[in-house]
C-alpha cells in the first residue's frame, strides 16, 4: 500500500542541525460507516450550499471571504493571501525550543497525532541523530508549527526510525477540573472496602492491546444495514436502560469478586448468521475490512489536505 501523501512539509531544526521533513497524520476516521443525506420526498442526496445571510441567495466559492466579527455586525475583512504573507517561522520550520521529561506533560494538552519522516534523501543523519538524542536521554522536544492557518506547540518523541508529533492545545483551551471536582465530597473509605475492589482490580488487570477493541456500534449499525438489504424488518424501538440497584458498596464488591470467580475467560465467538444474508445485493462489512482485504493495487490512496 502506497505511504500517504504529506499533510505538511518543511523542516526540522535543532540549534544549527536542520534536515527536511514531512508530516502524515496519525489517525483517520474514513474507516468508519458513514451515511448521506436525502430528500425523504424525492430520494435524491441532499448537497450544503452556502447561502448570503440577507439576500438568501446561493454563494459560489469565488465569492467567499473571511472576516473576523470586532463588533456586532462589524467586520475586518481578512484575504488567505495575508495570511500566507505572515512572518512566522514555523510555517515551514518546526525549531525545537526545548526538551523536557514525557511524563511531565498533562496529557489534557494531548491533541492529535503525526507522523514524521525524513522528506527526500538528504537530512537523514541531521535526523537520525536528533531522534536517537532524544531516545538515549528519555525526553520530549517541544516545538512550534503552522498547521490549517494556526501555530500550534508540537511535541515528537522518537518511535521505531520516525518520530511521532503530537499538536498540544494551549493553556486557554483547557478548563479548569476545579469546576467539576471541587463539589465531590471528601468520603472516609474502610480498608476493607479498598482492599476488595483491589482484588478486583487485580482479577480484571492485563496488558494494553488495542487490537482487542471492539466497537460494538459500529457492528451494531452494519447488521443493521444487512438486515435492511435484505428485506428483513428491523425494530424501531429504543431499548431502555437497566435500572441499577442501589445495594451496600460491601455486598456490591463481595459479588462482583464471586461473578469474576464464576465467570471463566469464554473466547470470542464468530457472529451468528443473519437470516436471509444469502439474498444481500452489496456486502457490507465497514471500510477498513474491505480495504483489508483488498489487493494492494485495489485500495484507495488516503487522500489528505497538504498545507505545507
Amino acid at each position: 500500500m502506497a505511504p500517504a501523501r504529506a499533510f505538511w512539509k518543511g523542516y526540522l531544526k535543532l540549534s544549527l542541525v536542520s534536515c527536511p521533513i514531512a508530516l502524515c497524520t496519525g489517525t483517520s476516521s474514513t474507516e468508519r460507516v458513514s451515511f448521506r443525506q436525502i430528500n425523504k420526498k424525492t430520494g435524491n442526496r441532499l448537497r450544503q450550499q452556502l447561502v448570503d445571510e440577507v439576500t438568501r441567495e446561493p454563494v459560489e466559492g469565488e465569492h467567499k471571504g473571511r472576516v473576523y466579527e470586532c463588533a456586532k455586525n462589524t467586520y475586518i475583512p481578512v484575504d488567505d493571501d495575508e495570511l500566507d504573507a505572515l512572518a512566522v517561522d514555523s510555517t515551514h520550520t518546526i525549531e525545537i525550543d526545548s526538551f523536557v521529561p514525557r511524563e511531565q506533560i498533562d496529557q489534557r494538552y494531548l491533541d492529535s497525532p503525526y507522523y514524521i519522516s525524513p522528506n527526500g534523501q538528504v537530512g537523514h543523519e541531521a535526523f537520525a541523530v536528533i531522534r536517537e538524542a532524544m531516545r538515549d536521554k528519555g525526553v520530549v522536544a517541544l516545538g512550534r508549527v503552522v498547521l490549517s492557518k494556526r501555530e500550534r506547540v508540537i511535541m515528537l518523541e522518537p518511535r521505531d526510525k520516525g518520530l511521532i508529533g503530537t499538536t498540544l492545545r494551549y493553556p486557554y483551551e483547557i478548563r479548569d477540573a476545579k469546576d467539576y471536582f471541587d463539589d465531590i465530597p471528601e468520603v472516609a473509605l474502610e480498608p476493607e472496602t479498598l482492599k476488595l475492589a483491589e482484588q478486583i482490580l487485580k482479577s480484571k488487570a492485563t496488558d494494553f492491546d488495542p487490537s482487542q477493541f471492539q466497537d460494538r456500534y459500529e457492528e451494531a449499525v452494519i447488521e443493521l444495514l444487512k438486515k435492511k438489504q435484505a428485506g428483513i424488518a428491523v425494530s424501531r424501538e429504543r431499548t431502555a436502560p437497566q435500572p441499577l440497584n442501589v445495594v451496600n458498596i460491601m455486598d456490591a464488591l463481595r459479588q462482583s469478586i464471586a461473578q469474576e470467580k464464576a465467570s471463566p475467560a469464554v473466547p470470542k465467538k464468530s457472529p451468528k448468521r443473519i437470516e436471509g444474508q444469502d439474498e444481500m445485493l452489496l456486502p457490507i462489512a465497514g471500510k477498513a475490512k474491505k480495504e483489508a482485504t483488498a489487493k494492494p493495487s485495489e485500495r484507495p490512496r488516503a487522500r489528505q489536505k497538504n498545507v505545507g
